[in-house]
This record gives C-alpha cells, structure tokens and sequence, in this order.
C-alpha cells in the first residue's frame, strides 16, 4: 500500500471517529435536558408526559401543607393567571423557600394532576448574599471612606484608598 493510501485511510477513520463521537455526546447532553415549564404550559399539555422537566412559579399564600408523620409537604405552585398546579415533595425544602416566593421544582405529572418533585429550589431576590461572600467583601475591601459631614468620598479613577 502506498504512503497515500495510508494517509487517506488514516483521515476517512478519524473524521468516522469524530462524528461518532459527537453523535454520542449530542445524545447523551439531549438526556440531561429539562425545559422549565410555568402552570399554564403544564397545564395546556405542553409539558412532556411521564419525563422529568421543571415546573416553575410563585408559591402561593397559605399553601404550603406538611405532613407530621412523614417528610411530605404539599403547595401550590401558581402563574398568578389562575393556572394552579399542586406539587408533592418527600425531600427537604431549602431555607429560602417561602410561601409568595419564586420556586423552582424538578420532577414529573402524576395521573392525579399532581407534580411530584425530586428537587425543589427557591429562587431569591437580587439583594441576597450569601454570610460567606458578604463577610469577604467586608475584610477585603472594608468600610468606604466618608467626609466629616457622614458623605462618601468619591473615589477617583486610577485612585487607590
């Protein structure tokens, strides 16, 4: 065989190679993914039936149930547009989670209309910051300067204080 017949064949099984491979990665990342759907979507059948996609929404007021004997808790999840879906957890609720707070829910549609979710996570507002980060921020940049009258001294470009 000749030195170009090699290269030819070497260059044919790579380039197979590669889109093998990417054919195999493209499916794999289509599995791992989960579409956030709000009520009104779920609601209007546009979420997939029995896979695992997100529900999103407000919790409503006065919703929130838990179980005393078990971990179950059990609310509302509402668009504010009167689309509301009950959703169904055994597993811890985060510290953030409250009721007419922004939540995020992973699970799946039962044959009752309920969501039952395997992870749920609340959303918080702009404003929060983690103890950790807020107590770095303080020791490394610390406390702004500020002039005799309580103002804060602008600081200049290039400036360092």
């Amino acid at each position: 065989m000749k030195p170009r017949h090699k290269r030819i064949i070497f260059v044919l099984l790579a380039l197979v190679s590669v889109g093998a491979a990417s054919a195999l990665i493209n499916k794999a990342m289509k599995g791992n993914l989960n579409y956030l759907y709000a009520p009104e979507q779920v609601l209007a059948g546009k979420a997939p039936k029995d896979t695992v996609f997100r529900l999103g929404g407000l919790v409503k007021k006065d919703s929130l149930k838990r179980s005393d004997n078990s971990m179950e808790a059990r609310f509302v999840v509402t668009d504010n547009r009167g689309n509301e879906i009950t959703v169904v957890t055994n597993k811890i609720l985060p510290d953030l989670f409250q009721e007419e707070k922004s939540q995020v829910s992973r699970g799946k549609m039962n044959d009752k209309g309920e969501f039952i979710a395997e992870e749920v996570l609340a959303k918080h507002d702009s404003e929060y910051m983690p103890k950790e980060l807020e107590d770095v921020l303080k020791k490394e940049h610390g406390p702004a300067p500020v002039k005799v009258d309580g103002s804060e001294i602008p600081k200049m470009k290039g400036q360092k204080l």
